[in-house]
């Protein structure tokens, strides 16, 4: 009886200590043994793995892809247009011995410090570089400026046993007190180039209506031109038939003119003219009753379609000065009446 109540307390205390030495190391995770605050071995791979129970620790480390968000900051390009940004970061513990030298019993938080810290200076750093402008930096196509910032933080946190796997920019903003400058610059922008496209605009308009003012004046020209041409051909005809109507009787030419003066000068009805009746205009009303006219056997040139006949009364007064055209009555009124047909 009193074996069995020392024994089973000792096979307890050895199941406790047996069970003790045991630990499990998951995939996700890498463990160290740790003695007296030394590392006495790594376990990398996963399954069963033992220690001395009592005297020896294990602290397991996660082995997957962790994400950092990084603090705001403010970035000054070379085109000194301050700019807000901030950025996340994929990295994970590569070297768990060296992580464990470097942030000791702090763990994750102070590796995430130091690392947001290695961050925010490579951050700065690139892109305050020359020759990088604000418009590269919010243009979409950013790329190449993200992997500088990964290469260079990954060279410096080797040293706290992490291996940085990604660096991506968050957002890239204008500081709220830059935003009503930064929109009246781009709406002075927008408004120089609307005034430019109008003035392109009313240059083209201008061409074409000078186009257009070009065509008309030609057109006008041309007809102008034309119309002259034809006036002056039919001139130059009717002067033709004149001169030969003339050479062929010029007495029969010098009565056929004056009565085209006289429906010039009284056919309208309200002409009066002021004028001695003995004038050479009114020769052809002297001769009382039928005038003999020259025959017209030499009739003028083809042009002409008929010689003209007058035959009528014409009666003369020489009373007074005062002419008045046909149907007039008065003293000193000169009438005519006869009939002339061409």
């Amino acid at each position: 009886m009193r074996k069995s109540t020392y024994v089973l307390p000792v096979i307890v205390v050895l199941a406790v200590i047996a069970l003790s030495s045991i630990f499990v190391v998951d995939e996700r995770e890498k463990a160290l043994v740790m003695q007296f605050g030394q590392i006495k071995s790594v376990k990398e791979e996963p399954g069963l793995a033992f220690k001395i129970p009592l005297i020896q620790e294990v602290v397991k480390y996660d082995d997957r892809i962790l994400s950092l968000d990084t603090e705001t900051i403010e970035v000054t390009p070379s085109d000194d247009r301050r700019l807000v940004v901030d950025a996340f970061a994929r990295y994970r513990i590569s070297d768990v011995v060296r992580f464990r030298q470097a942030v000791g019993v702090g763990g994750l938080r102070t590796a995430e410090d130091r690392l947001s810290g290695i961050l925010n200076a490579q951050i700065r750093e690139v892109l305050g570089a020359d020759q990088v402008t604000s418009d590269v930096i919010l243009s979409t196509d950013r790329r190449g400026l993200t992997n500088r910032i990964r290469d260079q933080a990954r060279q410096q946190a080797l040293s706290l046993g992490l291996d940085v796997v990604d660096v991506r920019l968050k957002q890239t903003n204008l500081p709220s007190q830059n935003l009503d400058a930064t929109f009246a610059r781009m709406r002075a922008e927008r408004e120089r180039e609307a005034a430019d496209e109008i003035a392109r605009g009313n240059e083209a308009a201008q061409r074409v209506r000078a186009l257009a003012d070009r065509t008309v004046v030609e057109t006008q020209s041309e007809a102008n031109r034309d119309g002259d041409i034809i006036r002056g051909e039919a001139d130059a005809e009717r002067n033709g038939i004149f001169a030969e109507a003339y050479g062929a009787d010029p007495e029969f030419f010098a009565f056929y003119r004056s009565l085209q003066a006289y429906e010039t000068s009284l056919g309208s009805g309200n002409s009066s003219m002021v004028m001695t009746p003995k004038g050479e205009f009114f020769e052809y009303f002297k001769s009382q009753g039928e005038i003999d006219l020259p025959a017209a056997s030499a009739a003028p040139a083809d042009g002409a379609d008929a010689s003209p006949t007058t035959s009528g009364n014409a009666e003369t007064s020489a009373e007074g000065p005062s002419t008045t055209g046909p149907g007039a009555t008065g003293p000193g009124a000169t009438g005519a009446s006869g009939t002339a047909t061409e």
